[in-house]
């Protein structure tokens, strides 16, 4: 996910400037290499600030977790994916969203809450459930354009339904993001965004543009 353009911190809004500071910290060193220090330092404000607003690490990963679910959510329903008339074609510009704002620098559109879900799902099971939620929860979102793709096409789904793709979705958008980290590069991602979209064509029995990606 792209970063906001950064700027002068404004007083009295220590805590989100804390929050802002975990979103891209976490993404780029992991939640346990994470420390106070780093997230002070990043949001320009005191530990007396931090301890003010977060009893621990912990108390503050759940937050960002919540936090990144709020930003997020405002970011992807204001995106443009949800203007073609034809509910595939809505779910087919999700894909390519998605796609859109994969960008060189690998932190910044990868995930935090999925970041976070695969560091501490065994040891900090607050944290992995409010990840849990910000991950399961925007998967729910793209459901409806899935069932009435389903329901306009008369397709009747061997052994899947509306939310089991919507969580494949995640399947690959998580992957392609670990395979960017794993490989540094980000266009193994894309890779994975162009797969996801050939399947959806696929299932659904709509041809691929006539152009290719290049």
């Amino acid at each position: 996910m792209p970063r906001p353009t950064k700027h002068a911190p404004e007083r009295g809004d220590a805590r989100t400037r804390l929050l802002d500071a975990a979103r891209d910290v976490i993404r780029t060193k992991g939640f346990a290499a994470t420390t106070v220090d780093d997230l002070c330092r990043e949001a320009d404000v005191t530990k007396g600030a931090f301890f003010h607003h977060f009893k621990s690490k912990d108390a503050l990963g759940v937050a960002a977790a919540e936090h990144w679910a709020e930003t997020t959510g405002a970011l992807f329903e204001g995106a443009p994916y949800h203007a073609p008339a034809d509910p595939l074609d809505r779910v087919l510009a999700y894909i390519d969203f998605r796609r859109s704002i994969v960008s060189d620098d690998i932190p910044a559109f990868t995930c935090l809450v999925g970041t976070l879900a695969q560091e501490v799902h065994a040891t900090a099971p607050e944290i992995r459930d409010a990840a849990a939620t910000s991950i399961f929860g925007h998967a729910e979102t793209l459901e409806g354009d899935i069932q009435a793709a389903i329901d306009a096409r008369g397709i009747a789904p061997d052994g899947w339904n509306a939310a089991s793709l919507s969580r494949h979705f995640q399947t690959v958008l998580q992957g392609g993001f670990i395979l960017a980290k794993a490989g540094n590069d980000p266009d193994l991602a894309r890779e994975a965004i162009d797969h996801l979209d050939r399947y959806v064509r696929r299932l659904f029995g709509a041809p691929r543009p006539e152009e290719d990606r290049p």
